[in-house]
């Protein structure tokens, strides 16, 4: 995959890692995406939902995709999220992902009141025209705009469209896709339904379960590619409960909290998510837990992290 086509395969939507008085840890993040390309993943998205890109500065912000960009080895796309909330600030972001090297943009509707049909072309329209490939982010939970098969196709008629990135869960919406827009790629962007969606034809995955469990989620992703149901059926059941946790609405909490259970630096969010429930914590360590047991063959690598 590596950064040829850099939306595919497993793409990493990092977290964004804050000291005890919640600056950024710019070495943490440096030490994530070194150890996440070295345990297999393809390439990672920083600045994205994942990455708490609403409660960033704008000086953080630039530093987390320059600093991503550093730390990146050759051959793994950093691909960051240029969210704003309108069409100016988005193709800024864009532009300043492109001074800072990197491979692609994730590029939200958006952030402010939902856009017309028209203002959505307009707003990708502006964010292409800085030359870097983008991947489309459909998230209505999130954006509060649903980029529908038909609205995405029109959109998909832009130069330097290259992927949606499709949050909804609907397998259906990846065949509407396929028969609308062909030349677009498809990529999974809700954790628990990756196994679905890559037999039905994904071509890559923005995840966040490799955030703590990498080896576990690229695994899983090649036996998927390989349509190898019988390893990726038993390993899609282990790994399911943890994986449910991305499209739940404290995803990025229960993610970071993932990251400590498989004893890596999760650390806090900033306000205003504030921690986990007790309830709700005691199931991700349960789920982490039960992730980290999840075993395939001996020659698949997969294991405990």
């Amino acid at each position: 995959m590596g950064t040829g086509r850099p939306w595919r395969g497993v793409l990493v939507a990092i977290t964004t890692p804050f000291r005890a008085d919640l600056s950024v840890d710019f070495d943490k993040l440096q030490e994530h995406v070194r150890w996440l390309a070295a345990e297999g993943c393809h390439g990672v998205a920083p600045c994205a939902s994942m990455g708490e890109y609403r409660a960033l500065s704008d000086d953080e912000r630039a530093a987390v995709v320059r600093a991503t960009v550093q730390a990146a080895p050759s051959g793994c796309a950093v691909v960051p999220g240029v969210g704003g909330y309108g069409s100016r600030q988005a193709r800024r972001w864009a532009e300043q992902a492109a001074e800072a090297g990197a491979h692609g943009v994730l590029a939200r509707p958006p952030d402010g009141p939902a856009a017309r049909a028209a203002d959505v072309v307009a707003h990708y329209r502006e964010v292409a025209a800085v030359g870097l490939p983008v991947v489309v982010h459909n998230d209505p939970y999130d954006s509060r705009l649903d980029l529908t098969p038909d609205l995405l196709a029109t959109v998909a008629e832009i130069d330097g469209i290259v992927a949606v990135k499709e949050v909804t869960g609907d397998v259906r919406r990846l065949h509407r896709l396929r028969d609308l827009c062909p030349h677009v790629d498809v990529l999974v962007g809700a954790d628990d339904v990756v196994l679905e969606l890559v037999l039905c034809g994904a071509t890559g995955w923005v995840a966040t379960l490799p955030n703590a469990l990498p080896r576990q989620a690229v695994r899983l992703y090649e036996l998927c590619v390989a349509r190898d149901l019988g390893r990726a059926l038993p390993l899609y059941a282990e790994l399911h409960p943890i994986l449910g946790w991305a499209s739940r609405p404290e995803a990025v909490q229960a993610v970071k909290l993932a990251m400590e259970c498989a004893g890596r630096f999760g650390g806090r969010c900033r306000p205003p998510r504030g921690p986990l429930s007790g309830t709700a914590a005691d199931r991700v360590r349960r789920d982490v837990l039960r992730a980290l047991g999840a075993t395939s063959d001996p020659a698949s690598g997969a294991g405990p992290g």
